[in-house]
């Protein structure tokens, strides 16, 4: 059975050292942010997250969720682990003080999720999506649906869901069917079917509350028409209390590969009532020459774009969780296991053969897969600390530049952390040998569970499409200049010769972005198949440096502990070893990238359809 023991030390690094969060005390949420007190937050956490959470994964998956006569069960477990997730306050760690949270940092509410995903993805999901459909209540909802709501959503009596995807329709939200028909009352009667539904039914919670898109009728075609409701699966009366059901039906739930104990439901609209969120959109109106102006996308839609950002970052940390807790117990068995000599001479002559951590090519994945966890996760936490600070130090330049960063990144981070985030579990089952393919080792669960990363949230080359096609070219590139000038800087402020390992490297990959920044700027503009064929390795070449220009800030803040004489010296050595591993085994990547970027789309479009 797997283990997990929760990245304290590394969580604290990233918060306390590198971040320096105590020191932002003008910040809203931060000021009373000490570091006894994220130590307390931490160690809480990790106690649920190691001792209750954790041991139900490996029989969670193998129970999976069930569904018998039109309800979902959950593993035997999972409700009291949920219970004592909300019990505990996890949940809401950075939500408003107002709602039920904590108010502290969302940069320590991402800590504690990864606590959560790495110790049972299964599980963690539930708490995700509800909490993801509170905030979008919080922002969007009028007062009485708020009230009525997310008091119950942010106490775990009531989970929440997101309803996008339909049988026919994914990606491509103008093909929608689900249509709301308004009624007399100012409610919605909702009708379709929507699938892939994390959590859309379960009986771990008294009532689910749905946030669906659905084509308001009346208000024409395509994304103009498409709004988004509130639909509970239960009606709610205007005390709070429930009322009877609402027409919303679970069909079935998938059979899946992994996060078998993750509910995935066809969920079935019947004139369901929803509460529409965010005002009706206004007319089409003529102007000056007589045409009809286009009028924006509907109602609501913002709100769930603020959703599928939040999933998104989420389901990039799903990357780094998966991987973290894989790495962990990769590298406690090539301590154990023992094969062979070490090729430069017997290391533990007591032994009858050394274990396998003294290879060469062992120490490679475990680099590999350590370089990746702590390089992401300090960039996910860096850019979620960022978005806040930035909004607060009253320079608008300030703002536009962390907003540009932020949703620049956003595609990356689901991405690149999921792709890297899968090649890192694989890497640790092969560490077992045989035995990874076992199941009493765990390793192939964290497979399968890390594989759904890549496709749930827009499949990964949709991200790519979507950083290439829409968030580089923003203002003529002002997002993607704002992440190079602030690369650069960083290079040109390290005068001294001991980040030279770091910043040159560094600064070779940053060219390799720019050159092909450049190169995609001259030619797809006039074939957009360019961009297209491009878009996967420029957006891994993105990740690369991104992932490398916090491995260089990572260095810095190590190599000035170990100068002023740290009593922790062996984890900041560790830190620089693997800041080199990262600027020489990864960052080069940025070349070969490069070179399929720009190898063109010819290649692949020459072929016929009806060649494959």
């Amino acid at each position: 059975m797997p283990t997990y023991n929760a990245p304290v030390r590394e969580l604290r690094f990233v918060l306390n050292e590198l971040l320096a969060i105590t020191e932002c005390t003008d910040i809203p949420g931060y000021g009373d942010v000490s570091e006894d007190l994220v130590d307390a937050v931490l160690d809480g956490a990790a106690k649920v997250a190691e001792e209750v959470w954790a041991p139900l994964n490996q029989s969670g998956d193998e129970e999976g969720c069930r569904f018998e006569n039109g309800v979902v069960r959950t593993p035997s477990g999972f409700k009291d682990a949920f219970n004592a997730w909300y019990e505990g306050g996890w949940n809401g760690i950075s939500s408003p003080v107002e709602w039920g949270g904590q108010g502290l940092p969302g940069v320590l509410g991402l800590a504690i999720s990864e606590m959560a995903m790495s110790s049972n993805l299964s599980l963690s999901t539930y708490v995700g999506l509800s909490g993801g459909a509170a905030s979008v209540l919080m922002s969007i909802a009028p007062d009485h649906l708020k009230q009525l709501y997310v008091p119950k959503m942010m106490s775990g009596e009531w989970t929440g869901t997101m309803n996008l995807t339909e049988p026919h329709c994914g990606t491509d939200l103008k093909l929608m069917r689900t249509k709301a028909v308004e009624q007399d009352d100012g409610t919605y009667a909702i009708s379709g079917t929507k699938i892939f539904i994390t959590g859309g039914d379960h009986d771990m919670a008294e009532n689910i509350v749905h946030l669906v898109l659905a084509k308001v009728e009346g208000e024409g075609e395509g994304l103009a028409a498409v709004s988004l409701f509130l639909v509970p699966k239960i009606k709610v009366n205007d005390d709070g209390s429930l009322a009877q059901g609402n027409n919303v039906t679970c069909g079935s739930i998938e059979h899946k590969m992994g996060i078998k104990g993750s509910s995935t439901a066809v969920l079935h609209y019947d004139g369901a009532i929803g509460h529409r969120l965010g005002p009706k959109p206004e007319p089409k109106v003529e102007g000056e020459d007589g045409k009809k102006k286009k009028r924006g996308s509907g109602a609501g839609m913002a709100g769930m774009f603020q959703m599928m950002n939040g999933a998104r970052i989420g389901v990039g940390y799903q990357g780094i969780a998966l991987s973290e807790v894989a790495y962990q117990n990769a590298a406690a068995y090539t301590r154990e296991r023992t094969a062979g000599r070490a090729l430069g001479g017997t290391k533990y002559p007591d032994q009858p053969a050394d274990p396998i951590v003294v290879h060469p090519d062992v120490r490679r994945m475990l680099l590999q897969m350590r370089s990746f966890n702590e390089g992401a996760r300090a960039l996910l936490m860096w850019l979620s600390h960022e978005a806040v600070v930035g909004r607060y130090d009253g320079d608008d330049a300030r703002k536009e530049q962390v907003s540009d960063l932020f949703n620049l990144l956003i595609p990356v981070v689901k991405a690149h952390f999921t792709d890297v985030g899968f090649e890192c579990v694989n890497m640790a089952m092969q560490c077992f040998g045989g035995h990874g393919y076992i199941r009493e080792h765990g390793m192939e669960q964290f497979v399968r569970d890390a594989r759904i990363s890549q496709l749930y949230e827009g499949a990964n080359g949709v991200q790519a499409l979507d950083l290439v096609g829409r968030r580089m070219g923003v203002d003529n590139g002002r997002p993607a200049r704002a992440l190079f000038a602030l690369i650069s800087d960083f290079i040109a402020a390290q005068k001294g010769e001991e980040m030279q390992p770091f910043t040159k490297p560094l600064q070779a990959g940053l060219d390799d972005l720019m050159a092909t920044t450049m190169w995609l700027a001259q030619n797809a503009i006039q074939n957009h198949e360019e961009a297209g064929a491009a878009s996967v390795d420029f957006l891994r070449m993105m990740g690369v440096v991104a992932v490398g220009y916090m491995w260089a800030r990572m260095a810095r803040v190590a190599l000035d502990h170990l100068a002023q004489g740290s009593d922790d010296e062996a984890f900041y050595k560790m830190k620089v070893n693997t800041a080199r591993f990262y600027m020489g085994r990864v960052m080069p990547d940025t070349a070969s990238l490069k070179m399929r970027a720009m190898a063109g789309a010819e290649v692949l479009m020459t072929p016929d359809d009806d060649a494959f």
